[in-house]
């Protein structure tokens, strides 16, 4: 019998992965400033809660109020979910070692009673490992952070990465890369054209997973889009064809009877598409994450 797998909910990206993530598993989203791993982690929880799943928000530095409003900047209704669906825990100068060895136990036993399916997210981690400069108790504190939230279900944690010159990958984030059950590295290129975003799948346990670098962007209201073809740049389109592409993809959801918050993603990213290239491309990757074929 086939593993049943929990959708990330970024588009695009469970083709590269396996089909999405394994149950109770954690993923570290691994990238230097700029690069959108909040948005992509955001996403992630927020297409859960969409699912009517639940999500619970770790975080080592900004507070709910400063996430809630950067994921409205982005189109993400959090505010409207907040101990609902989404909770948080804020841990911002706490004592890692003692939170993470006594009280975080305590609290998803508290919530594993209840049986409810929860998406995690840690953002960032990187506090974790700055909280030690030895190794060995940053592998155990890492460890059992991973290990005590995957009981409540899929856990997606950013890592910050600070890259010296001539390296690959930050040494910085090997750790946390080696202890996950899948990793994905983001790279940002400040000058260029439409796509100069790019993640490559590192890896996923237990499946196969793309080998390429893939181009991905973001459309406010719906999120990252990431594109599974070569980078090079999309043909330039009117206002008026963008209409057209958008009224049929409206008219087709809603002839398959998509659900109200895939319908509405299709009219946020039409309110919002500011890019000269046609969304042809990106209205297409949206049906097929939510399984829409006409």
């Amino acid at each position: 019998m086939t593993e049943p797998l929990v959708k990330s909910g970024i588009f695009g990206l469970d083709p590269l992965i396996g089909g999405g993530f394994r149950e109770k598993t954690a993923h570290v989203i691994v990238g230097s400033s700029g690069t959108g791993k909040t948005t992509f982690a955001m996403q992630f929880l927020m297409h859960g809660i969409d699912e009517g799943q639940q999500g619970l928000y770790v975080s080592l530095e900004e507070s709910p109020e400063q996430i809630i409003r950067e994921g409205e900047t982005m189109g993400f209704r959090m505010k409207d979910q907040v101990d609902k669906n989404l909770f948080f825990i804020h841990l911002k100068g706490k004592n890692f070692k003692k939170m993470i060895e006594e009280q975080l136990p305590a609290l998803v036993k508290a919530r594993s009673d209840y049986d409810i399916k929860t998406r995690v997210v840690i953002d960032p981690m990187t506090p974790v490992i700055w909280a030690t400069p030895d190794k060995l108790e940053q592998r155990e504190l890492i460890g059992k952070l991973f290990y005590t939230l995957k009981e409540l279900g899929v856990v997606v944690a950013t890592v910050e990465e600070h890259a010296k010159p001539g390296e690959t990958i930050g040494e910085d984030v090997l750790l946390p890369i080696y202890l996950s059950d899948g990793a994905i590295h983001l790279e940002y290129y400040p000058v260029g054209g439409a796509f100069n975003r790019t993640l490559k799948v590192l890896k996923v346990r237990g499946a196969h997973h793309g080998e390429g670098v893939y181009p991905y962007f973001f459309s406010r209201g719906v999120g990252v889009i990431v594109r599974a073809g070569p980078a090079e740049v999309a043909p330039e389109s009117t206002a008026k064809d963008h209409d057209a592409i958008f009224d049929r993809a409206q008219k087709t959801a809603e002839s398959l009877k998509a659900p109200p918050h895939v319908v509405a993603k299709i009219a946020a990213m039409r309110k919002n598409w500011d890019y000269t290239y046609s969304p042809q491309e990106a209205l297409q990757i949206l049906f097929e994450t939510y399984g829409l074929k006409s």
